[in-house]
């Protein structure tokens, strides 16, 4: 501070340095606030002794999987399912989406078909495969005389492996998709299709174990007991026309499948 400061100037400065939030003043000696200090000893204890340790409880751990697999065994239909997952609280996707996106189509179809998340419309919707996506796949299922508004024989299942919308529509995370594993395996065990149709990497990676749609498609392999059919994803057959030659293939295998087995 200024020594030629008169008094009321001094005043004023520190008036200002009130105002402005100071607490403290500098002192001539450092002090370390890093510095560790002892507590005053608790009354009973003498000056210097060691005070007695209290055993501290480590703290609850929440094994998210574990609790889904509880969650999921509980349910007795797909009504029940979709309420545990409502109430699940582990998966943070829900904090960011606007509906639980559970199924569509007709419970107990011969054919599921397991997408890998929703997307904007399907979050805004609340049903799996309803924008571009959805429809090509509609116009997909009609050509081999399959829908999900079809009745006995023609009627399809759709779910996905999330019920939520990943921020941006980015991928999945390996923490989220085994968290909601449980779920979608109790989903297929109440829904009891025939065949399971595997659409896109993300599907397969959670059901079969793989990656590489490209190499895995149009092979048949087995998902929870099921045959199982890795399929492109109709988002990709959008990104990449040229693919739909296969994804017709497909298809056809499908049918001659279902045929095969009426």
């Amino acid at each position: 501070m200024d020594s030629h400061m008169d008094w009321h100037a001094a005043r004023a400065a520190l008036e200002w340095q009130l105002e402005m939030g100071v607490t403290e003043a500098i002192s001539e000696t450092p002090i370390n606030r890093f510095e560790q200090v002892a507590p005053p000893p608790k009354a009973g204890v003498a000056p210097g002794a060691q005070e007695p340790a209290v055993p501290v409880a480590p703290a609850a751990t929440v094994d998210p999987v574990a609790e889904a697999e509880t969650a999921a065994k509980a349910a007795q239909d797909l009504a029940g399912l979709k309420a545990v997952m409502a109430a699940y609280p582990h998966c943070d996707l829900q904090k960011g989406a606007r509906n639980l996106v559970f199924c569509d189509g007709v419970p107990g179809s011969r054919v599921m078909i397991v997408g890998e998340a929703p997307g904007r419309d399907e979050d805004r919707i609340g049903k799996p495969f309803v924008g571009r996506a959805g429809q090509l796949l509609d116009r997909m299922l009609a050509a081999i005389d399959l829908g999900r508004d079809r009745e006995g024989a023609h009627s399809v299942y759709i779910t996905n492996v999330l019920p939520w919308r990943p921020p941006q529509n980015r991928d999945p995370k390996p923490d989220e998709i085994a968290m909601m594993m449980p779920f979608l395996k109790r989903h297929i065990a109440l829904a009891k299709p025939e065949v399971l149709v595997v659409m896109g990497n993300i599907s397969c990676q959670a059901l079969l174990g793989k990656r590489g749609i490209t190499r895995l498609r149009g092979q048949w392999d087995e998902a929870e007991g099921l045959p199982a059919i890795p399929m492109f994803h109709p988002a990709y057959l959008l990104r990449n026309p040229a693919a739909k030659r296969e994804a017709w293939a497909d298809l056809l295998d499908l049918q001659a499948r279902l045929t095969k087995k009426a």
